[in-house]
């Protein structure tokens, strides 16, 4: 076994033949590119330099850049000329490469390094048992519990010793395996001027995952989608055997999608508060509201419920007319309770539970008290299929959703205003030391969310057909956090992407229809949303605590 391992003089005595043989064609290839490619590189280099230097006149600036232009197109026409034999000697380098490099090099590396991990890992037990036999002995001469106690710290800080050794250890063929692989791309980067085929670059980055992977971040980092994915799977496995149907039908994943769709609009609202550190407990309020003005607005003939015992009649407007007005206080109406919660909590410092539970109770009151608690109906049916129409099968009001991603994806990681919430929510202190407006950045995010739970409402409403009731979207709020946290939107501050955000509505969704369809208890999937949410922020803490 010793002799499958390599000694570095004996490493290098492997992989000189290959760098001889690819360092003369290497050689070849630079005297050809020596007047063509490279002074090509290098004229180009001088052009641009040229053209930024204020100190030439633009006379000046305008010869030189013409003679390089001229000593320019030289080099092209040498490169030009010389191409067919640089590609050639190229070629030539790759082959040997490809014949030569793992046969007669890095298969008898990974062999060794192997055969090393072997070694170390007995040299490590080998150590410990050494230990353990001091630690047993030094014991044996000592009754004073103190004392006794003092070996056990000796003798605990010694095992960590040795097993720091061990991982180094480790860690030093880890690098040297990587090191051997990474030569032969070292070779192809010099003859092709970074230039590497598909096959070649997908082959660097899996080893680089493989160098780079750590199983405790990863855990950390996916633990809780792999949690999920295999409830998902036991979901599937268990639906045909206890409801005698499948999940997973392109059916169900319509109206998993379709579910998801004004959820969308809510968890992208709320996650830019999550985003600052904060949260939002009148979700599910808002959506109350906007769904009972929306219907009221929408309504199919008069209404025969009462606001503060008003009878409203919007059925002599124009459809149209009616849909962009519901549309219109759905906004306004959410928007200026998140403005409200928004205020006090930007101005005051005031916790954003706080802010946001007063937000909910006031909406609620007010709302019910207005309503008597009654629900309005249906609306006009021909509004859901001018909106929402379903094209065969597929319910165009995922489009809303999918355009609603994309304009805050935007907002997010291409606008100035993005880009503040971001450091806002990493370190207020900073962001207002380089004269960020903390408060507007705040106010500005309550009002963003304000619009999307508006949007959010009015589409419900129309997927519902109506409905609008002061108790409809109770519990919203937890599922529009939990889909967030879910995606990796930290309640530590400044950390989230919208791509998450999305994965989390979907995985939220798809389990809450998956439990719906297997007849599982509302009551019941309310303490799978709790449970979610505690193991979600649990790894987030986790990963928080580690960086600190």
């Amino acid at each position: 076994m010793a002799n499958a391992i390599l000694t570095p003089e004996a490493e290098q005595a492997l992989r000189k033949p290959i760098d001889d043989y690819v360092g003369g064609i290497q050689a070849k290839v630079d005297a050809l590119r020596a007047d063509g490619t490279t002074k090509v590189v290098a004229l180009q280099g001088s052009i641009e330099d040229t053209k930024r230097d204020k100190i030439l006149t633009k006379d000046e600036r305008d010869r030189a850049i013409a003679a390089y232009q001229k000593d320019l197109e030289k080099a092209k026409s040498v490169e030009s000329a010389n191409k067919s034999k640089v590609d050639a000697l190229v070629k030539d380098a790759v082959d040997y490469l490809s014949a030569h490099y793992d046969k007669d090099y890095l298969d008898a590396v990974k062999q060794s390094c192997a055969q090393e991990k072997i070694v170390a890992k007995q040299n490590y037990e080998k150590r410990l048992a050494e230990l353990e036999k001091e630690h047993q002995a030094n014991l044996s001469k000592i009754s004073d519990s103190a004392e006794v106690k003092d070996e056990k710290y000796v003798y605990k800080n010694r095992r960590f010793d040795a097993k720091i050794d061990y991982e180094k250890s480790l860690q030093m063929i880890k690098d040297r395996g990587h090191e051997a692989f990474s030569h032969r791309y070292h070779l192809i980067d010099m003859l092709r001027l970074s230039k590497f085929t598909f096959g070649e670059s997908q082959a660097q980055r899996w080893e680089n995952y493989k160098y780079t992977f750590d199983r405790r971040q990863f855990l950390l980092k996916n633990g809780l989608y792999i949690a999920i994915l295999c409830v998902f799977i036991a979901l599937c496995i268990a639906a045909p055997i206890v409801r005698g149907t499948q999940l997973l039908t392109t059916n169900n994943v319509l109206n998993i999608l379709q579910q998801a769709s004004p959820r969308m609009f809510l968890a992208l609202g709320v996650a830019g508060l999550i985003l600052q550190t904060g949260t939002d407990l009148s979700i599910g309020r808002m959506v109350g509201m906007g769904m009972t003005a929306a219907t009221i607005i929408m309504h199919a003939g008069p209404n025969t419920g009462t606001v503060f015992g008003i009878a409203f009649d919007f059925s002599t407007m124009p459809v149209a007319g009616r849909i962009v007005l519901a549309l219109v206080v759905c906004i306004v109406l959410c928007t200026a309770f998140a403005a409200f919660a928004g205020f006090f909590t930007a101005k005051f410092k005031m916790h954003w539970f706080i802010s946001t539970m007063a937000n909910m109770l006031i909406i609620f009151g007010l709302l019910t008290y207005a309503t008597k608690g009654v629900s309005f109906g249906s609306i006009e049916t021909s509004i859901p299929n001018m909106m929402i129409p379903k094209i065969g099968s597929f319910p165009t009001i995922i489009l809303w959703a999918v355009a609603a991603i994309a304009i805050v994806w935007f907002i997010w990681n291409k606008t100035t205003f993005g880009k503040n919430m971001y450091a806002v929510g990493g370190n207020p202190e900073a962001a207002a030391v380089s004269g960020i407006s903390v408060f507007k950045v705040m106010f500005c995010t309550f009002l963003l969310a304000g619009v999307l739970y508006g949007f959010g409402s009015w589409l419900e409403c129309m997927r519902m057909v109506g409905s609008g009731a002061a108790a409809y979207g109770q519990g919203w709020e937890t599922d529009a956090i939990a889909a967030c946290v879910v995606g990796g939107v930290s309640f530590t501050g400044g950390i989230g992407k919208i791509s998450g955000v999305t994965i989390g509505v979907l995985i939220f969704t798809a389990l809450t229809y998956s439990l719906t369809i297997l007849g599982v208890d509302t009551n019941l999937q309310f303490v799978f949303s709790g449970i979610i949410i505690l193991l979600a922020v649990t790894l987030d803490c986790l990963k928080y605590i580690q960086k600190k």
